[in-house]
């Protein structure tokens, strides 16, 4: 195993693609700790710290702590996964979906295309309730101003995660979507290890990260 990756980075091309996948990976690790502007960070992981253990910490877990953090990329990219599984779904239902579907590689870039837009749709409406209803429970400031930042500002990452992704899958190692995907669960597995031995061998409540 060693001595494959070993060969691998002797080929200029793979250990290009590499470098490459490295760098998205590690922007995305900077901009998830970038807040969203107006939001009271505290606050907001005293509140978090009181719904540990629900549907809440599933969603941390998927996007590497970014919810957490309430960072510019808060939504990460299940905008994206749940506009691929709307579109494929309506392949079924829809005939015309489905002949681009059939309809070779131009179809899928047509599909593609479709993707993003339902992606940026969801995550605007995705962003919109947050930052709404983080507004109403004092996490940010209460003005329009604010909350229209903060929607602008987590569409606008959740549109760059996408980007991110198609990047790596063309110019990177390639399945860039999984792959960040798998970063952002791999992030968390330092911090949920600690809670899992704060709670079951010290008995203490979880620990939230800042």
């Amino acid at each position: 195993m060693f001595e494959s990756v070993k060969n691998a980075f002797k080929v200029k091309e793979i250990r290009n693609r590499i470098f490459f996948t490295l760098v998205m990976l590690v922007i995305i690790r900077f901009g998830s700790q970038l807040p969203v502007p107006g939001v009271n960070r505290e606050y907001f992981a005293n509140w978090f710290a009181q719904h540990t253990g629900d549907a809440f910490s599933l969603v941390d877990a998927f996007t590497g702590g970014s919810f957490l953090n309430m960072s510019v990329l808060a939504l990460n990219i299940t905008p994206y996964i749940t506009s691929s599984i709307i579109i494929q779904l309506l392949t079924i239902a829809i005939p015309k979906l489905e002949e681009m579907q059939k309809d070779g590689e131009d179809g899928r870039k047509k599909l593609a295309s479709i993707t993003r837009y339902v992606t940026v749709a969801l995550a605007l409406i995705q962003a919109s309730a947050m930052a709404i209803a983080f507004a109403n429970q004092g996490i940010m400031a209460r003005n329009a101003l604010n909350i229209i930042t903060a929607i602008v500002t987590m569409t606008a990452g959740s549109a760059f995660l996408m980007w991110v992704g198609e990047r790596i899958t063309e110019n990177g190692v390639g399945n860039g979507i999984s792959i960040v995907l798998v970063i952002n669960i791999i992030s968390r597995l330092p911090q949920d290890l600690y809670n899992l031995y704060q709670q079951f061998v010290k008995g203490k409540p979880f620990a939230s990260a800042a």
